[in-house]
């Protein structure tokens, strides 16, 4: 199952040259999975709260295809690739809308592999992400 989240292009997300800061997809794809998760039952601060647990990025491969521009809209995913006692991979990409396209096929931007890992909220270690959490994912 793939996750969509809008993501429009405002000023603020925009270098000197008139596009998007490479620095901000990992932005995007942060909201985007926070809304992911979010979708599935699974709040990040009940989660903390409840288990004392919080899922951290350990690793990040980006690769940027086009850029986007302000005024944009971006559909930006996420999607489940892997899952481990510990961690996650989520496949994430931003797509641009192409309302001008005739075929309307979004244009792919920025692709992803971000890997989140489970750790204690206090101590930061890393620890076996709860079987529940696990259950809402697949």
């Amino acid at each position: 199952m793939v996750f969509e989240f809008p993501v429009r292009i405002y000023w603020e997300d925009t270098d000197a040259g008139g596009t998007v800061f490479y620095v901000n997809y990992l932005k995007f794809f942060e909201r985007a999975r926070t809304e992911w998760l979010r979708s599935l039952g699974i709040a990040q601060q009940t989660l903390r709260e409840q288990t004392g647990g919080i899922f951290v990025v350990t690793s990040a491969e980006l690769d940027y295809l086009r850029p986007a521009r302000l005024d944009d809209q971006l559909i930006v995913t996420a999607r489940l690739q892997s899952a481990g006692r510990a961690s996650l991979t989520i496949q994430q990409q931003a797509l641009l809308t192409n309302q001008d396209n005739p075929r309307g096929e979004p244009t792919l931007l920025c692709e992803a592999a971000i890997r989140i890992g489970w750790v204690d909220g206090t101590t930061m270690r890393p620890t076996r992400i709860p079987n529940h959490i696990l259950e809402q994912l697949s």
